[in-house]
Protein backbone atom coordinates (compact mmCIF):
# COMPACT_ATOMS: atom_id res chain seq x y z
CA UNK A 1 0.00 0.00 0.00
CA UNK A 2 1.70 3.29 -1.09
CA UNK A 3 1.72 5.84 1.65
CA UNK A 4 2.56 9.86 1.27
CA UNK A 5 4.97 11.65 3.74
CA UNK A 6 2.53 13.09 6.01
CA UNK A 7 0.12 9.79 6.87
CA UNK A 8 3.64 8.11 7.44
CA UNK A 9 5.08 11.00 10.20
CA UNK A 10 0.94 10.97 11.65
CA UNK A 11 1.63 7.39 11.79
CA UNK A 12 5.54 7.49 12.74
CA UNK A 13 4.22 10.08 15.59
CA UNK A 14 1.07 8.30 16.94
CA UNK A 15 3.01 4.75 17.85
CA UNK A 16 5.90 7.04 19.44
CA UNK A 17 3.17 8.15 21.72
CA UNK A 18 1.42 4.86 22.12
CA UNK A 19 4.27 3.60 23.48
CA UNK A 20 4.31 1.02 20.17
CA UNK A 21 7.44 2.20 18.06
CA UNK A 22 10.08 0.30 17.46
CA UNK A 23 9.15 -2.33 19.80
CA UNK A 24 8.97 0.31 22.98
CA UNK A 25 6.29 -1.08 25.95
CA UNK A 26 2.99 0.42 25.96
CA UNK A 27 3.75 1.69 29.01
CA UNK A 28 7.14 3.33 28.12
CA UNK A 29 5.17 6.80 27.96
CA UNK A 30 4.19 6.74 31.68
CA UNK A 31 7.62 6.73 33.09
CA UNK A 32 8.76 8.98 35.25
CA UNK A 33 10.77 11.67 33.64
CA UNK A 34 10.97 10.23 29.99
CA UNK A 35 11.14 13.11 27.46
CA UNK A 36 7.87 11.69 25.83
CA UNK A 37 6.66 10.60 29.22
CA UNK A 38 2.41 12.31 29.52
CA UNK A 39 1.86 13.99 32.91
CA UNK A 40 -1.04 16.13 34.00
CA UNK A 41 0.26 19.94 34.27
CA UNK A 42 -0.76 20.40 37.46
CA UNK A 43 -4.49 20.72 38.49
CA UNK A 44 -5.34 22.47 34.60
CA UNK A 45 -7.08 18.98 33.22
CA UNK A 46 -4.60 19.23 30.36
CA UNK A 47 -1.74 16.83 29.88
CA UNK A 48 1.53 17.18 28.67
CA UNK A 49 5.01 15.44 27.53
CA UNK A 50 7.66 15.63 30.02
CA UNK A 51 10.06 17.34 27.40
CA UNK A 52 8.44 20.35 25.35
CA UNK A 53 9.77 22.57 22.01
CA UNK A 54 10.72 26.19 22.83
CA UNK A 55 10.82 28.25 20.01
CA UNK A 56 12.11 31.39 20.94
CA UNK A 57 16.11 31.09 20.89
CA UNK A 58 17.55 34.89 20.83
CA UNK A 59 13.72 35.75 19.83
CA UNK A 60 12.81 39.59 19.59
CA UNK A 61 10.10 41.45 17.34
CA UNK A 62 8.53 38.24 15.61
CA UNK A 63 11.40 36.55 14.85
CA UNK A 64 14.09 34.31 16.60
CA UNK A 65 17.13 32.51 15.78
CA UNK A 66 15.51 28.95 14.57
CA UNK A 67 13.31 31.54 11.92
CA UNK A 68 16.86 32.87 10.93
CA UNK A 69 17.78 29.55 10.03
CA UNK A 70 14.80 29.36 7.49
CA UNK A 71 11.59 28.10 7.13
CA UNK A 72 12.54 24.74 5.65
CA UNK A 73 14.90 24.36 9.13
CA UNK A 74 12.09 25.36 11.36
CA UNK A 75 9.84 22.68 10.19
CA UNK A 76 12.60 20.06 10.07
CA UNK A 77 12.98 20.78 13.87
CA UNK A 78 9.06 20.60 14.66
CA UNK A 79 8.55 17.49 12.54
CA UNK A 80 11.64 15.76 14.00
CA UNK A 81 10.58 16.80 17.93
CA UNK A 82 6.80 15.22 16.94
CA UNK A 83 8.31 12.22 15.34
CA UNK A 84 10.00 11.60 18.26
CA UNK A 85 6.90 11.80 20.84
CA UNK A 86 7.69 15.58 22.32
CA UNK A 87 3.33 17.08 22.31
CA UNK A 88 4.19 20.05 24.19
CA UNK A 89 5.24 23.33 22.06
CA UNK A 90 6.19 26.32 23.68
CA UNK A 91 5.14 29.59 21.40
CA UNK A 92 4.63 33.47 22.13
CA UNK A 93 3.62 36.80 19.80
CA UNK A 94 7.15 38.07 20.34
CA UNK A 95 8.48 34.70 18.98
CA UNK A 96 6.56 34.38 15.36
CA UNK A 97 6.31 31.06 15.46
CA UNK A 98 2.66 30.30 15.89
CA UNK A 99 2.49 29.84 11.76
CA UNK A 100 5.29 27.78 12.06
CA UNK A 101 3.44 25.30 14.33
CA UNK A 102 -0.01 26.28 12.31
CA UNK A 103 1.73 24.88 9.01
CA UNK A 104 2.75 22.23 11.31
CA UNK A 105 -0.60 21.10 12.50
CA UNK A 106 -1.64 21.38 8.16
CA UNK A 107 1.13 18.97 7.23
CA UNK A 108 2.17 16.26 9.86
CA UNK A 109 0.96 17.05 13.74
CA UNK A 110 -2.41 15.97 15.05
CA UNK A 111 -4.22 18.82 16.84
CA UNK A 112 -5.83 16.36 19.56
CA UNK A 113 -2.44 15.31 20.33
CA UNK A 114 -0.66 18.28 21.35
CA UNK A 115 -0.66 20.70 24.22
CA UNK A 116 -0.49 24.68 22.70
CA UNK A 117 1.14 27.26 25.08
CA UNK A 118 1.68 30.78 23.82
CA UNK A 119 2.57 33.95 25.56
CA UNK A 120 1.09 38.12 25.56
CA UNK A 121 3.09 41.22 26.20
CA UNK A 122 -0.79 42.73 26.54
CA UNK A 123 -0.94 44.50 29.37
CA UNK A 124 -4.59 46.21 29.04
CA UNK A 125 -7.84 44.18 28.54
CA UNK A 126 -8.56 45.09 25.00
CA UNK A 127 -4.84 44.34 23.77
CA UNK A 128 -5.50 40.74 25.53
CA UNK A 129 -8.76 40.30 24.01
CA UNK A 130 -7.38 40.86 20.47
CA UNK A 131 -4.36 39.11 21.14
CA UNK A 132 -6.66 35.63 22.04
CA UNK A 133 -8.67 35.86 18.80
CA UNK A 134 -5.77 37.05 17.17
CA UNK A 135 -3.65 33.84 18.31
CA UNK A 136 -6.67 31.36 17.59
CA UNK A 137 -6.55 32.89 14.21
CA UNK A 138 -3.19 32.11 13.63
CA UNK A 139 -2.83 29.02 15.18
CA UNK A 140 -6.23 28.27 13.58
CA UNK A 141 -7.29 26.41 16.33
CA UNK A 142 -10.36 26.87 18.51
CA UNK A 143 -8.84 26.80 22.07
CA UNK A 144 -5.53 27.76 23.18
CA UNK A 145 -4.36 24.70 26.18
CA UNK A 146 -2.21 27.35 28.10
CA UNK A 147 -1.95 31.51 27.64
CA UNK A 148 0.86 33.07 29.81
CA UNK A 149 0.78 37.08 30.62
CA UNK A 150 4.84 37.24 29.00
CA UNK A 151 7.57 38.04 31.11
CA UNK A 152 6.70 39.78 34.01
CA UNK A 153 9.00 41.52 36.00
CA UNK A 154 7.37 43.20 39.28
CA UNK A 155 5.97 41.65 42.39
CA UNK A 156 2.71 43.81 42.23
CA UNK A 157 1.50 42.49 39.08
CA UNK A 158 -1.62 40.87 40.19
CA UNK A 159 -2.61 44.68 41.75
CA UNK A 160 -1.73 46.25 38.30
CA UNK A 161 -3.17 43.69 36.25
CA UNK A 162 -6.91 42.79 37.87
CA UNK A 163 -8.69 43.55 35.01
CA UNK A 164 -6.36 41.55 32.38
CA UNK A 165 -6.57 38.43 35.07
CA UNK A 166 -10.57 38.92 34.43
CA UNK A 167 -9.83 38.84 30.60
CA UNK A 168 -8.22 35.53 30.70
CA UNK A 169 -10.27 34.13 33.27
CA UNK A 170 -13.47 34.98 31.19
CA UNK A 171 -11.17 33.57 28.42
CA UNK A 172 -11.21 30.30 30.20
CA UNK A 173 -14.79 30.00 31.35
CA UNK A 174 -15.84 30.53 27.57
CA UNK A 175 -13.54 27.40 26.23
CA UNK A 176 -11.10 30.43 24.30
CA UNK A 177 -8.30 28.89 26.48
CA UNK A 178 -7.94 25.65 29.14
CA UNK A 179 -5.77 27.12 31.20
CA UNK A 180 -3.41 30.83 31.90
CA UNK A 181 -0.50 31.74 34.09
CA UNK A 182 2.47 33.47 33.84
CA UNK A 183 6.34 33.65 32.40
CA UNK A 184 8.44 35.10 35.04
CA UNK A 185 11.76 37.58 35.00
CA UNK A 186 11.68 38.31 38.39
CA UNK A 187 11.98 36.73 41.82
CA UNK A 188 9.30 38.92 43.39
CA UNK A 189 6.67 38.55 40.48
CA UNK A 190 7.26 34.59 40.72
CA UNK A 191 6.78 34.58 44.56
CA UNK A 192 3.42 36.20 43.77
CA UNK A 193 2.64 33.90 40.92
CA UNK A 194 2.85 31.45 43.02
CA UNK A 195 0.91 32.95 45.99
CA UNK A 196 -2.09 33.73 43.76
CA UNK A 197 -4.53 31.52 43.26
CA UNK A 198 -5.35 33.27 40.00
CA UNK A 199 -2.28 31.42 38.79
CA UNK A 200 -3.22 28.27 36.56
CA UNK A 201 0.48 27.78 35.59
CA UNK A 202 3.94 28.92 35.93
CA UNK A 203 6.55 28.90 33.75
CA UNK A 204 9.77 29.84 35.22
CA UNK A 205 13.90 29.89 34.70
CA UNK A 206 15.60 27.24 36.91
CA UNK A 207 19.25 25.05 36.07
CA UNK A 208 21.64 23.42 38.96
CA UNK A 209 24.03 26.42 37.92
CA UNK A 210 21.78 29.52 38.31
CA UNK A 211 22.38 30.53 34.91
CA UNK A 212 19.75 33.40 33.68
CA UNK A 213 17.15 33.01 37.13
CA UNK A 214 15.72 34.89 39.28
CA UNK A 215 17.30 33.79 42.86
CA UNK A 216 19.63 31.30 44.52
CA UNK A 217 19.19 27.62 43.47
CA UNK A 218 17.91 26.54 46.53
CA UNK A 219 15.35 29.28 47.06
CA UNK A 220 13.53 28.85 43.52
CA UNK A 221 13.30 25.30 43.69
CA UNK A 222 11.69 25.32 46.93
CA UNK A 223 9.46 27.93 45.41
CA UNK A 224 8.47 25.66 42.44
CA UNK A 225 8.12 23.26 44.75
CA UNK A 226 5.49 24.87 47.07
CA UNK A 227 4.17 25.93 43.62
CA UNK A 228 3.78 21.83 42.80
CA UNK A 229 2.30 21.43 46.35
CA UNK A 230 -0.79 23.82 45.07
CA UNK A 231 -1.39 21.92 42.10
CA UNK A 232 0.43 24.85 39.85
CA UNK A 233 1.05 23.45 36.59
CA UNK A 234 5.04 24.22 36.86
CA UNK A 235 7.23 24.63 33.55
CA UNK A 236 10.51 24.85 33.38
CA UNK A 237 12.75 26.77 31.14
CA UNK A 238 16.57 28.09 30.61
CA UNK A 239 17.09 24.16 31.68
CA UNK A 240 20.35 24.81 30.18
CA UNK A 241 20.98 28.76 30.65
CA UNK A 242 20.38 30.07 27.39
CA UNK A 243 22.89 27.40 25.87
CA UNK A 244 25.68 28.74 28.74
CA UNK A 245 26.23 25.99 30.45
CA UNK A 246 26.94 23.61 27.34
CA UNK A 247 29.70 22.14 28.83
CA UNK A 248 27.88 21.02 32.26
CA UNK A 249 24.79 19.73 29.73
CA UNK A 250 24.45 16.23 31.60
CA UNK A 251 24.24 17.56 35.11
CA UNK A 252 21.28 19.91 33.98
CA UNK A 253 19.83 17.04 32.00
CA UNK A 254 19.87 15.17 35.09
CA UNK A 255 19.00 17.54 37.84
CA UNK A 256 15.58 18.35 34.94
CA UNK A 257 15.07 14.60 34.91
CA UNK A 258 14.45 13.97 38.51
CA UNK A 259 12.65 16.91 39.91
CA UNK A 260 9.90 16.11 41.27
CA UNK A 261 8.22 19.58 41.01
CA UNK A 262 8.71 20.21 37.37
CA UNK A 263 5.56 18.99 35.68
CA UNK A 264 7.46 19.77 32.05
CA UNK A 265 10.50 21.55 30.93
CA UNK A 266 10.92 23.47 27.54
CA UNK A 267 13.75 23.67 25.16
CA UNK A 268 14.60 25.78 22.52
CA UNK A 269 16.07 23.53 19.59
CA UNK A 270 17.92 24.78 16.53
CA UNK A 271 18.58 21.87 14.47
CA UNK A 272 17.35 18.01 14.66
CA UNK A 273 20.66 17.13 16.13
CA UNK A 274 19.81 18.93 19.39
CA UNK A 275 15.98 17.56 19.40
CA UNK A 276 17.41 13.57 19.33
CA UNK A 277 20.57 14.88 21.94
CA UNK A 278 18.21 16.37 24.57
CA UNK A 279 15.99 13.17 24.12
CA UNK A 280 18.67 10.70 24.33
CA UNK A 281 19.90 12.54 28.14
CA UNK A 282 16.90 13.10 29.56
CA UNK A 283 16.08 9.27 29.17
CA UNK A 284 19.00 8.80 29.72
CA UNK A 285 18.54 10.05 33.61
CA UNK A 286 15.04 9.66 34.12
CA UNK A 287 14.00 7.55 36.93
Amino acid sequence: MAINRRDFMKWTAGAVASGYLGGASPTYAAETGKAQSVRPLGQTGIDTTFLGMGTGVRAARNESALIRRGDEQFMEVLERAYGHGVRFFDLADMYGSHEYLRRAMDDFMDREEIMILTKTMGRDPETVTQNIDRFRQELDTDTIDVLLLHCLTRRNWTENLPEVMDVMSEAKEQGLIRAHGVSCHDWGAMETAVESDWTDVILARINPYESHMDGPFEDVKALLQRAHEKGIGVLGMKILGEGTLADQKESCFEFAAQAEFLDAVTIGFLSTDEVDDAIEQINRHAT
